[in-house]
């Protein structure tokens, strides 16, 4: 590459320095070594000032009976010149005598850095080996140089260029000054791929870390030239291929190009994909007489008939070797063995159980944690000092500790033991900042403009405990929570996690209350297997409705008992048009003419703080191939809450969710989504209208927030929306890129279809108090009669008209526009709606998206 080639003046003048002093001790050495052997104690020493005569004499050792002889004063000369204490050193013979005159280096005063704004004076300084009051040496400002240059490059600026400027100062001092000109950011500016056939070179980038240079990126790293990740790239694409059935390929190489023009890296991925093939059949075979090969075929993850995949294939070894273990064949070792048809281009796989060396763990060295907690580390690891040596084992301890985000580099090493049957495991780590402090903001057509300032540390006093502390403030959310997760309660590998929040939801254009809960949550997790998962949780919460007065008074008079004018009286006719009934009543019967919130609404309200104490667990099924963005794969949850453990309320509720993934054709995506949910009552306890499922665009697109279900319609309410106790929804979406855009900009589209329902209201319907909830009724009871009806206005009740399209389906079509921005993911929806209820509410567009700063 023309960067490799290119020569900086500044180095070369230090080259030129530093070649002199040592051509000329060369010839003093050629020209001056004496021809006769001496005594040691003969040579003189001339030209020292901090070292001392005997330090000097000692580089000279005798040979027997005390002389030198020619070969030990060329090796003690060499010696004392690779001390890098002398910038010259020369022998003389002076009168029968050896002379041996020194000129010492200076000494460092101080070292600067000019120039430098991307790097801290800080980082270089820890690189260099010259330091502040040690020996000034040529050679090792060279290797200086030369490390400051690395540091640049390794971030992305290989036109860096290093100058060391040597200012003397008197009594042999110097001072060194580093001169950099940092030049700009060397960056990615094509990734090119050849001799792919199945897949594109949109979907491969997909696979790799290295990204593309584009407008946004500074917001980012990936697209800055690193030769160590291109490397790493080429495994990524290796394995990818590998896990879909090419089990012939080979990414021949990565070819790195520098272009002056573009100011950047050209890089070419080479790849010989082969043939895909399936698995033909599975077999199981054992040399360890008691035990049942095919007893491990329920470990296996290979199935006939399916794509050969080689990580299902490694999955299935370390499965099967650690059931052995299990089984007391510590030292059995499970071998793959594929034979293929390359007619047929199948494979058939037989799994070999064979009894492996009898080797132990000796010990098991850490290196590297200066923070971290050596117990963080070891308790990863299913085996310890004194247990067999088991490969398996190894292998997920290493990716254990990889999953925890608290290391940049994790490498796990043997060495041998003390006999041949012992070894050493060494655990390499580069620790990283596990703390984080954010500032996000959001927008969504729901929740308005949305701020959150978090802390957060995920390796807390360095004992793998994760702690953070938030607060939201929002135009209509606001609140604060804590959490607190241990890992290993009790040294076990179970999560107990614990969350204090309180959050406040204020009414707009969706519900006319708000709402005002403090909570307390406790939970345990499981990891049952890799892909499934369980959490028990425990919830105790308190909540509280908050309306405005408005819509919290059920009484028009004109005047108040003591007098004062009533500031809620309407004198508008339109109620009495209507009903016929007099506006200025005394009997509740014109509660609704100022306006006012649905019954259930002022129930809530009337019944003030009601605390909710509930059981619950989430079962989850996850098989993603990436959790932020995935293709492929299935993700399901199921959860029940049972609410009754003490609180006010009590109830059952079962939900499920479903998302399936699947890669289609020209790196189209479908998923199929399917969700569903019921509420049941406990005992004779009634259900509250909060403990309904509410549901809009989480359903069906096309759809406003709570717009979707039974509905208080009566015209002068609020026409709250009140929930129903089951729901039910299916989605079908194709997400594509747009192949005319580059890759790096992070956009793809979206067509869908939706269809759900959610019905079957059964929260309160009416009530009698004496008076009202802040009317002025004298005392006199006001019977509140329910009203299940879709005809006219029935006056005398406070619920109004309730009304359900319980066998409505609502369905809507639409288009979507999905960007996962530098800005955090950001969504855009127009959907429109096919069929709705007759009171239904529509909001056909959507947009919703946050971002960390």
């Amino acid at each position: 590459m023309m960067l490799g080639m290119r020569v900086r003046g500044g180095l070369f003048a230090a080259l030129v320095m530093f070649a002199v002093p040592v051509a000329a001790t060369l010839a003093a050495v050629a020209v001056s070594l004496p021809a006769v052997a001496q005594t040691v104690d003969s040579i003189t020493v001339e030209g020292n000032r901090r070292v001392e005569v005997e330090t000097i004499r000692s580089y000279f050792r005798a040979g027997p009976g005390g002389r030198l002889s020619q070969a030990q004063i060329d090796d003690g000369l060499k010696a004392l010149i690779e001390t890098g204490l002398f910038q010259d050193v020369r022998i003389d013979q002076r009168g029968g005598r050896l002379v041996v005159v020194v000129v010492e280096n200076p000494v460092i005063g101080r070292i600067a850095f000019e120039g430098n704004k991307k790097v801290k004076d800080e980082q270089l300084t820890a690189e260099i080996q010259s330091k502040p009051r040690g020996t000034f040496s040529r050679p090792m400002v060279q290797s200086d140089a030369q490390r400051i240059t690395e540091i640049y490059r390794r971030s992305g600026r290989y036109d860096v260029r290093v100058n060391p400027q040597i200012i003397e100062q008197p009594n042999n001092r110097v001072d060194l000054v580093f001169e950099i000109s940092e030049g700009v950011k060397t960056g990615v500016r094509s990734i090119e791929f050849v001799g792919n056939q199945a897949y594109s070179g949109y979907r491969l980038r997909d696979v790799i870390k290295t990204r593309e240079s584009n407008l946004l990126s500074f917001l980012g790293g990936n697209d800055v030239y690193d030769p160590d990740r291109v490397e790493a790239d080429r495994d990524l694409l290796r394995r990818f291929y590998l896990k879909n059935g090419y089990a012939d390929v080979q990414v021949v190489a990565a070819l790195t190009e520098y272009d002056p023009e573009k100011k950047g890296f050209l890089v070419t991925f080479k790849i010989e994909e082969g043939q895909q093939y399936r698995v033909a059949s599975v077999n199981y075979q054992s040399s360890i007489g008691t035990l049942d090969p095919n007893s491990l075929s329920s470990f296996s993850r290979v199935r006939v008939g399916s794509l050969y995949n080689a990580e299902a294939l490694e999955k299935s070894v370390e499965e099967m070797q650690i059931e052995a273990s299990r089984r007391g064949y510590a030292f059995a070792i499970v071998r793959p063995r594929g034979d293929r048809n390359f007619e047929n281009h199948t494979v058939s796989i037989t799994f070999a159980v064979d009894e492996g060396p009898r080797t132990y763990i000796e010990r098991i060295n850490i290196r590297g944690n200066s923070r971290t907690r050596d117990y963080v580390i070891r308790r990863e690891f299913d085996i310890s000092e004194g247990d067999a040596y088991n490969r398996a084992l190894v292998d997920r301890a290493e990716r254990r500790l990889k999953n925890l985000d608290f290391f940049k580099t994790v490498k796990i090493v043997t060495e041998p033991g003390s006999s041949s049957d012992r070894v050493i495991l060494i655990v390499d780590l580069e620790e990283k900042s596990t703390g984080d402090f954010s500032i996000s903001g959001g927008y969504s057509t729901t929740d308005g403009a949305l701020a959150e300032v978090s802390v957060s540390e995920r390796n807390l006093l360095g004992r793998g405990l994760f702690a953070k502390a938030s607060v939201t403030y929002g135009q209509f959310a606001r609140g604060y929570s804590l959490s607190f997760v241990e890992p290993y309660l009790l040294d076990y590998r179970i999560a107990l996690g614990l969350d204090l929040y309180q959050r406040q939801q204020l009414s707009n254009s969706f519900i006319s209350y708000g709402t005002k809960t403090l909570g307390f949550s406790p939970r345990l997790g499981f990891s049952l297997r890799e892909d499934l998962s369980l959490q028990l949780r425990y919830s105790i919460y308190q909540q509280k409705i908050t309306l405005p007065s408005t819509l919290n008074n059920c009484n028009n008079v004109q005047t108040l008992p003591d007098g004062t004018p009533n500031p809620a009286f309407n004198p508008s006719p339109a109620f009495a048009n209507l009903t016929g009934l007099s506006l200025v009543s005394t009997n509740g019967l014109g509660c609704f003419s100022d306006g006012e919130a649905s019954l259930p609404v002022r129930r809530e309200l009337a019944n003030g703080k009601t605390l909710t104490s509930a059981l619950g667990y989430t079962l989850s099924y996850n098989t993603l191939d990436n959790n932020k963005n995935p293709t492929d794969g299935l993700l399901v949850d199921f959860k029940q809450d049972f609410a009754g453990v003490g609180g006010d309320v009590s109830y059952i509720k079962s939900a499920i969710d479903a998302k399936y993934y699947t890669p289609l054709v020209s790196d189209i995506v479908g998923v199929i989504h399917a969700q569903g949910g019921i509420l049941n009552k406990l005992g004779s306890q009634d259900l509250r209208m909060l403990d309904h499922f509410q549901m809009g665009p989480n359903l069906v697109r096309g759809f406003a927030p709570n717009g979707i279900g039974p509905r208080d319609i009566n015209p002068f309410s609020s026409q709250d929306a009140l929930g129903g106790t089951k729901y039910w929804g299916v989605s079908a979406e194709l997400q594509m890129p747009f192949w005319f855009l580059p890759k790096e900009v992070g956009l793809k589209g979206a067509v869908y279809a939706d269809a759900g329902g959610l019905y079957d209201y059964q929260g309160p319907t009416g009530w009698t108090l004496t008076n009202e909830v802040n009317g002025f009724n004298n005392g006199v009871p006001t019977p509140c009669r329910a009203a299940r009806t879709n005809g006219p206005t029935d006056s005398g009740t406070c619920l109004g008209l309730q009304f359900d399209d319980s066998k409505v389906v609502r369905s809507s079509v639409g288009v979507g526009l999905i960007w996962q921005s530098p800005f955090g993911p950001l969504r855009f929806d127009y959907a429109v709606p096919l069929t709705k209820g007759r009171f239904d509410r529509v909001q056909e567009f959507r947009f919703g998206g946050g971002t960390t700063f």
